[in-house]
């Protein structure tokens, strides 16, 4: 597990990186400087960044901007969620090396930013707002999460593209998911009828998990599995439809971000 830093630190970092980008890129100068040098936290950069990112002519990137700024007052917790957010795709990513990169370029980062306004307007009653947000966000960043859905923090989207959590999905702290993923229902039914992933798995690109069902702590999802049926902690699965063939390498998946279910511990027959 890496170390995890404050979000004093984090922001610090984050206004280096810009300098010394800026310095060696000067066509991105004013771009950096309008996102993140002129603000006085990471908290309003975030708001700046993301509410350009989806606005559109109906809805301007101040009026969001004002949106995302309140929330954060009322809830720091979405703040430090950001933070780990962006601490776990650095650690796990091996083509990341700067915060910079993730907050300025990644959509699965950008899109779960935005899902945590939605989420938060949801709870606070305000479900038409929220659903515009949703509805944005699949527009702008292909990725479609219903507000009411709840996702922990040091949760990475890689790729991002794709990806699918329906309304009941429950996403714990600490969890790697791939492009392409579905975390959804099996039918018409109303009620709890969604995915709940604990903390440490990870989820293969494609892989679709369906239905009110559980992937226990520290699960590996093998690419392009349809999983129709619990999981318990610590296992590997894989196929259509998923079966068990044996057990991570190590406690967090989602750390290591090991692809290749071949080299995972010994396989085992039962389903």
């Amino acid at each position: 597990m890496y170390k995890t830093i404050s979000r004093e630190a984090f922001w610090l970092a984050l206004k280096q990186e810009a300098k010394l980008v800026s310095a060696k890129e000067p066509m991105l100068a004013s771009y950096l400087e309008a996102c993140v040098q002129k603000h006085h936290n990471f908290e309003t950069s975030l708001s700046f960044i993301l509410s350009n990112k989806i606005s559109d002519d109906v809805m301007p990137a101040t009026t969001l901007s004002e949106m995302f700024n309140y929330a954060y007052s009322l809830n720091p917790e979405m703040v430090e969620a950001a933070v780990a957010d962006a601490q776990a795709i650095v650690a796990r990513d091996a083509a990341v090396s700067s915060y910079l990169t993730v907050i300025i370029h990644f959509k699965g980062f950008q899109a779960l930013q935005v899902h945590r306004l939605a989420h938060h307007l949801w709870q606070s009653g305000r479900k038409e707002l929220a659903l515009f947000m949703q509805s944005r966000s699949s527009e702008v960043f292909c990725v479609d999460i219903h507000p009411a859905a709840k996702i922990g923090k040091g949760v990475m989207f890689d790729h991002a593209t794709g990806i699918v959590i329906g309304e009941t999905a429950v996403v714990e702290n600490n969890v790697s998911i791939l492009q392409d993923v579905t975390l959804g229902g099996t039918g018409s039914e109303s009620g709890d009828r969604h995915p709940k992933v604990r903390e440490g798995v990870m989820i293969g690109s494609g892989a679709k998990i369906l239905g009110n069902i559980e992937i226990g702590r520290g699960c590996k999802i093998g690419a392009g599995s349809v999983v129709l049926k619990s999981v318990p902690p610590c296992m590997t699965v894989v196929g259509v439809p998923a079966k068990i063939v044996g057990q991570p390498n190590c406690d967090m998946p989602c750390d290591s971000m090991q692809q290749n279910v071949f080299e995972d511990k010994t396989r085992v027959t039962k389903a």
